[in-house]
């Protein structure tokens, strides 16, 4: 065995414990003059059946990685890159996509002529290239479990901050905005007003009409006050039963006093449907008004209590009005 068979004898060796199939193409004729004859047989080829030119090879290639690998080849054929690599889908014979990854460069070629051998391996990279589609297809259900669970949390807290049948804020939620409401307006000396708002003799409806037909009533109550706020800016809250809170920021007890009185209004005003036959009944209400006064170091839970006392005044002089009180 001279010194050129040992050559080829431990290149083939190299390039099979390494699995690396050696390809050369003739770049002036076109011609394939040495097959990847590994990969074909790989593929579920015959020796019969394995391509001798690089159009045919080409007819090989999934449409979607025909382009790239093309440009890759251009590109180094071009000279704008020093080696050609990329990876693509082959066609088995039986119709499976396998995934291959390419290797080569020109040879033989200097600055002056350019080299007609291109010289190249091919290995299978399936197994790996499956590997990353399952952890790009496990990242991609995270992704979306973890959107549904960011949906589920919100949802949740969104039960947890609104009372379920007005969908107003709750009163845990008052008590928090509330108590921060308050905190600003003693610091900048801002206006802070608090508005309770009571239905008038809600008990004879509930009596009247049943259960249902009160809960049509708290909630048109409930839209009749979202309607006179501003949104973004009040809060608005069932605070009981057939009780809600205003939250009122920058408002004095002048502008406050207006906002209840055209409420109270709104309220008496409105047509409630509380039957399937077209019954309807009117509520009015009864509010309390309270404003933290500048300077006053009056907390949020003591403005409401003092807005809660003037709804009793109200009530005790004939509902269906607004009372004030002077605030702390």
């Amino acid at each position: 065995m001279d010194d050129a068979d040992l050559n080829r004898d431990r290149l083939a060796l190299a390039l099979e414990a390494a699995g690396l199939d050696l390809w050369e193409n003739d770049l002036i004729t076109g011609e394939v003059t040495l097959n990847a004859t590994k990969t074909f047989v790989e593929l579920g080829f015959s020796e019969e059946e394995i391509v001798s030119d690089l159009q045919g090879i080409y007819g090989l290639f999934h449409p979607d990685d025909l382009g790239k690998v093309k440009k890759a080849v251009d590109d180094h054929l071009s000279g704008h890159t020093p080696q050609y690599r990329c990876e693509f889908r082959l066609r088995s014979r039986g119709g499976e996509w396998v995934w291959y990854a390419n290797y080569g460069r020109i040879m033989d070629g200097n600055s002056s002529t350019p080299g007609k051998r291109f010289i190249g391996v091919t290995f299978n990279i399936d197994d790996r290239k499956r590997r990353e589609d399952e952890i790009e297809q496990i990242n991609r259900q995270l992704t979306a479990q973890n959107a549904l669970l960011s949906q589920l949390n919100a949802t949740l807290a969104l039960l947890a901050a609104n009372d379920s049948l007005t969908g107003l804020s709750n009163r845990r939620t008052l008590m928090e905005l509330g108590v921060n409401e308050c905190k600003r307006a003693q610091r900048f000396g801002h206006p802070l007003s608090v508005m309770v708002v009571d239905i008038d003799l809600f008990k004879a409806v509930n009596d009247g009409w049943g259960h249902l037909a009160g809960d049509r009533v708290i909630c048109a109550v409930a839209q009749t006050c979202l309607a006179r706020t501003r949104q973004g800016v009040d809060t608005v809250a069932r605070y009981g039963g057939e009780e809600f809170v205003l939250v009122l920021p920058e408002t004095d007890t002048h502008d406050a006093l207006h906002l209840a009185e055209s409420l109270r209004q709104a309220v008496a005003a409105r047509q409630v449907l509380v039957g399937d036959e077209g019954a309807t009944v009117c509520v009015t209400v009864s509010i309390g008004v309270a404003t933290l006064r500048q300077g006053s170091d009056l907390s949020f839970e003591d403005l409401v209590k003092q807005a809660d006392k003037a709804l009793y005044q109200a009530k005790a002089t004939g509902r269906n009005n607004v009372q004030c009180c002077a605030g702390g």
